[in-house]
């Protein structure tokens, strides 16, 4: 492996990532699915990627996808933790209370959640 590649690798490695909580919004229906994860942009890739090949474990969302196509859905970051000062510190427990928080906010403002928001799992 050459010294260049690996200096990428190391760099990708050490790059903190972005940890909170997103929302990926059916905008014919409004309906949105919220979650958490340590690493936003790459969750939002693989429920892209999930949506994209069928196998999303929401299957309701899943249904709205094949029926309304990859266009009448919005994928952000809604919310986003700093960054833990402990290299390694699990913020796991953080992203539970602010995915609550969300939640709530949105059901309080009279916002529909696909079910699969209702479980709370983080990656």
């Amino acid at each position: 492996m050459s010294e260049d590649r690996k200096t990428r690798i190391r760099e990708y490695k050490e790059t903190p990532r972005s940890a909170g909580v997103f929302r990926i919004r059916n905008t014919v229906s409004g309906k949105s699915l919220v979650g958490s994860s340590r690493d936003i942009p790459g969750m939002l890739n693989r429920q892209r990627f999930q949506l994209e090949l069928g196998s999303h474990p929401d299957r309701e969302l899943q249904d709205d996808w094949r029926k309304l196509g990859s266009g009448a859905f919005e994928f952000e970051e809604l919310d986003r933790l700093e960054a833990a000062e402990e290299p390694g510190a699990d913020q796991a427990v953080e992203l539970k209370v602010l995915l609550s928080l969300w939640i709530e906010r949105l059901e309080a403002a009279g916002e529909e959640l696909y079910h699969r928001s209702r479980i709370r799992e983080s990656d």
